[in-house]
């Protein structure tokens, strides 16, 4: 009786290594990136500040108290008062809230704006390309500045929401122009013209296929461009030329506190430091976005290559 010898099992097949995602590796190098990481826990910080502040004092930031005036910090005005009294700690958050909202809503229209503008050039071509950067190049040429500020001015009665409107309408032609080269490059592409062959609205293409290859630079873009926002809010306040009282921003409070600032301290060092800090961290954030959405670098942070030792 002959037996058969039982065959060796076929050894299981290795599991195939997981490839990372674009959202996971994007995530990995942000949290590798510890000035980005600073400059987000300070932008949280300081949204934080801006909109929770208000609830922590008792004071409102029109209301006076005729019993302190250009008083230092104290427990009871803890940024101290200025000359008629008011709380330089509810006027400097709520100069912030007025700041920050002012810039995100800049940044987000004029981003917006920049890219449906720069997308439809760059796909469209001929005459629609030749209309839209013949009006790039003629908002270029007018002096921003010089035009809001005689523009502002009439605008009072609309409140702040024209100013914002204003100063996104100037500030877009930048990234429009950048948007359009890359949407040149990105119509030849396999995917957009098989999408064109399909038969998918121009529209669509934009919005489905052209766009999304483009984020990471609005990402970025819009990033900076809120701080520059704030920026530009705070220096056509200074000049009064922005948020009008008995409204305030850091630039209303900047004004008003540069003449007394070396007398008076406090009523402008607060809001000048708030500024910069949150300039600073959007600007950390900017890099670091930067750095985690550029395709061409690699999975893993870059190191410093240790030094050989010498025998």
């Amino acid at each position: 009786m002959t037996t058969i010898a039982a065959e060796p099992a076929a050894p299981a097949p290795a599991p195939a290594p997981r490839t990372t995602g674009r959202g996971r590796l994007v995530l990995t190098r942000l949290l590798a990136a510890r000035g980005a990481l600073a400059g987000a826990v300070v932008v949280l910080l300081l949204f934080v500040l801006a909109f929770g502040g208000p609830y922590l004092t008792p004071w409102d930031y029109a209301t006076p108290d005729f019993t302190a005036l250009h008083r230092p910090p104290s427990a009871e005005h803890w940024f101290g008062t200025n000359g008629i009294g008011q709380d330089v700690f509810a006027q400097t958050v709520r100069g912030l809230q007025k700041s920050l909202v002012i810039g995100l809503l800049v940044a987000l229209f004029s981003t917006v704006l920049a890219s449906l503008v720069g997308a439809c050039a760059g796909y469209f071509g001929g005459w629609t390309d030749r209309v839209l950067m013949f009006l790039v190049d003629l908002l270029l040429v007018f002096p921003s500045f010089l035009i809001i500020t005689v523009v502002s001015p009439r605008l009072r009665s609309a409140g702040w929401i024209a100013f914002v409107l204003l100063l996104a309408l100037f500030n877009w032609m930048i990234t429009a122009r950048v948007v359009r080269s890359m949407t040149i490059s990105l119509r030849e592409r396999e995917f957009v013209r098989a999408a064109r062959f399909m038969g998918v609205r121009p529209l669509r293409i934009i919005t489905r296929h052209v766009l999304p290859n483009v984020a990471s630079f609005l990402i970025i873009d819009a990033t900076i461009a809120v701080g520059g926002a704030v920026m530009s809010e705070t220096a056509l306040s200074y000049f009064g030329f922005g948020v009008k009282p008995p409204d305030v921003s850091l630039g209303t409070l900047l004004a008003a506190g540069t003449s007394e600032a070396p007398v008076f301290p406090w009523m402008f060092y607060f809001a000048a430091g708030l500024l910069v800090l949150f300039v600073l961290a959007v600007n950390l954030i900017g890099d670091g976005l930067r750095d985690a959405l550029d395709p061409t670098a690699g999975s893993a942070p870059r190191r410093r290559s240790a030094r050989r030792k010498r025998p």
